[in-house]
């Protein structure tokens, strides 16, 4: 069966080490789409920190999506059409603020531009709001400031404090929650059942096509979904150990063009 949709990751994936996309990997790309296939960015990002991204590879032009908060949210980039969107449960804020302060942890969530949060900055929340170009805005009350709809929160702090945390808040809070850590400081707070492949599966049904006809190309532990999911799950040389046991395919690094050598090899 032919490969139709390629869903790629975007840091450790689809850009570099420098955050960006090479020419090599663009015209790739460009080519597939120019063929009529369609492409996904699907990420742990916001909406807005996708967007330059989606603008660089013309996805309004080519009828391209946008998955963000881990697949809390599909867009259409063409006319920004919701495809599907899952809340998070804002009865979990207290418990979830309460967990972070006790183990001295960053909390955010986002709102519009804007990372919010009531914690003290840490170098986490820096690298989350300078990656996807949007500032930080301090608010007093987390838990009280949040009166609209959030699609996930995010805990920040050092690997080895979320590693601990990352059970016990599973144990304590899956019943509604969905709960993994996207790198080693990030520790991911999602709606119940919530995933990358939950959401591609919802945007698939949308474009009458199957998961035989996706590639889903990731590194980290949040694309483990997608690449169990897809019809040809592939791993970057610089995935996470883990992330590559669960691969069909292990392309090159993301500073070697993986993406391009994906698209070379199984769509061109």
């Amino acid at each position: 069966m032919a490969y139709e949709i390629l869903v790629l990751d975007i840091d450790g994936t689809l850009t570099n080490s420098k955050k960006e996309i090479s020419d090599k990997t663009y015209r790739s790309i460009m080519a597939i789409q120019e063929r009529g296939h369609k492409v996904v960015l699907a990420s742990g990002r916001p909406t807005p920190g996708i967007l330059p991204l989606a603008r660089k590879l013309k996805l309004s032009e080519y009828n391209g999506y946008i998955l963000s908060f881990n697949g809390a949210k599909v867009i259409n980039c063409k006319d920004n059409e919701i495809i599907f969107q899952q809340v998070l449960n804002r009865d979990y804020l207290p418990l979830l603020h309460a967990a972070a302060s006790k183990n001295e942890v960053g909390l955010i969530s986002y709102e519009g531009d804007c990372v919010i949060t009531d914690s003290k900055i840490d170098r986490f929340m820096e690298t989350e709001a300078r990656v996807n170009g949007i500032p930080i805005k301090q608010v007093d009350d987390f838990v009280a400031y949040i009166q609209f709809d959030i699609n996930k929160c995010l805990m920040t702090g050092e690997p080895d404090i979320l590693k601990r945390m990352e059970p016990e808040l599973k144990a304590d809070l899956s019943e509604g929650l969905n709960i993994y850590r996207s790198e080693p400081y990030f520790l991911e707070i999602m709606p119940k059942n919530i995933d990358k492949a939950y959401s591609l599966g919802k945007l698939l049904d949308c474009l009458g096509l199957s998961r035989e006809q996706m590639i889903s190309c990731g590194d980290g532990f949040n694309d483990i979904s997608m690449i169990e999911y897809a019809g040809m799950g592939v791993a970057m040389a610089n995935a996470q150990d883990i992330v590559k046991s669960k691969a069909d395919y292990i392309t090159l690094s993301n500073d070697e063009d993986g993406i391009a050598h994906v698209i070379e090899s199984f769509m061109l």
